[in-house]
């Protein structure tokens, strides 16, 4: 947070104050947090993203095309998207656009490939040619590991792979940075570059289909019973701000220090927040006050989706001082209040600012100010 908002900071933030970012993604909802706690840090923003796929999106709440720089684009256009990167000549790249969805990557494989293989492909392209740049981390996901269903957790250097297409995009695209590293960016010694993975993001103003707390929102507050078709699935639930805060460290780091945090990074929860989707959905309901849970079986059960996944996360608490600074119950609680807050007709740019303050609070007693 900036001084003037008198709210506890993390030193190492400070660092994008008054700097230039450039955020694909910006419109959706990880992008729309991180777009805005990157405002509230005092830095230019400068978003590159798709209209907002869904209504009322948090980007829309937020009025974000009012406080940073708005553009409206595909990464997978080349032209337009390295022609406004260097119209920006921001000195942080922040690539977030996706195609998110692992039921949707079966509807529309190539869209999926597309977005997330030469979508990455054309920021680093981008960034290859912009020498301002002074710091980039791709954001890909945990789903880009070769998932053996086995009981520990996955580390950087574990094997890649996917057994559907978007878990298989994601790969790739782990694949393409590291081609586009070793073959270029490696080579500038003003830049540093980095990926960053990351397990079930959750948290106010996500309104994603086929997605557990929206599909539990949606429900709750219609009054009808929330639907789980693979409750024994087990993921690493975490408040949206944790992985953002780790990306905004990591940034930092490489600004200071570019081939030393160069490379992959997991972000996930402590082991406590590994739980199945039928705990998530219990207490959900128990501080929502109200619901029920109506079990069905899964359609289309040839799709492959992992039931067992989890991070090792020992890399970024032990090199960059990162670590996870809520509960997962504490997470429920501030994703079920921000939207019982929402539909309560609450302000939502202070709802959200609000949480990002809390957050820089607890974040800053856990993981502490970074040298």
């Amino acid at each position: 947070m900036t001084a003037a908002d008198g709210a506890p900071s993390i030193a190492s933030l400070a660092c994008f104050r008054g700097k230039r970012v450039f955020l694909t993604g910006h419109t959706g909802f990880k992008g729309s947090w991180l777009a805005l706690w990157l405002h509230e840090l005092g830095a230019e923003v400068f978003g590159y993203a798709l209209p907002p796929y869904y209504a009322n999106s948090h980007f829309e709440r937020l009025g974000l095309d009012r406080i940073v720089h708005h553009i409206e684009g595909d990464v997978r256009d080349l032209n337009h998207l390295r022609r406004a990167m260097t119209e920006a000549e921001p000195e942080f790249v922040f690539h977030l656009a996706a195609q998110a969805l692992v039921r949707k990557s079966y509807a529309d494989p190539i869209e999926t490939f597309s977005t997330n293989v030469l979508g990455t492909a054309h920021v680093l392209e981008s960034v290859r040619h912009i020498d301002s740049v002074r710091a980039l981390v791709c954001v890909t996901s945990d789903k880009c590991y070769l998932n053996k269903e086995w009981d520990w957790s996955y580390r950087e250097n574990d094997e890649l792979g996917g057994h559907d297409p978007y878990s298989a995009s994601k790969a790739a695209a782990e694949n393409t940075f590291l081609a586009y590293y070793h073959s270029y960016l490696k080579h500038r010694p003003n830049l540093g570059a980095a990926t960053a993975r990351a397990g079930n993001v959750i948290g106010g103003g996500d309104w994603s289909a086929d997605r557990l707390v929206p599909d539990c929102i949606r429900a709750l507050v219609a009054k009808e019973p929330i639907v789980l078709r693979n409750p024994g699935s087990t993921r690493p639930w975490q408040f949206v701000l944790e992985p953002l805060g780790g990306y905004l460290v990591l940034a930092a780091k490489l600004l200071e220090h570019t081939a030393r945090f160069a490379g992959s990074w997991n972000f996930g929860p402590q082991a406590m927040g590994i739980k199945t989707v039928d705990q998530v959905a219990k207490q959900i309901i128990k501080v929502w006050n109200s619901g029920q849970i109506k079990y069905e079986l899964a359609e289309n059960p040839g799709q492959h989706e992992a039931k067992l996944l989890q991070l090792a996360i020992d890399k970024a608490i032990g090199q960059l001082g990162w670590q996870p600074a809520y509960s997962v119950e504490k997470c429920l609680a501030e994703t079920v209040s921000w939207y019982r807050a929402m539909h309560e007709g609450a302000d939502v740019p202070a709802l959200s600012r609000s949480q990002i303050r809390n957050y820089a609070a607890a974040a800053a007693l856990v993981y502490g100010d970074q040298p």
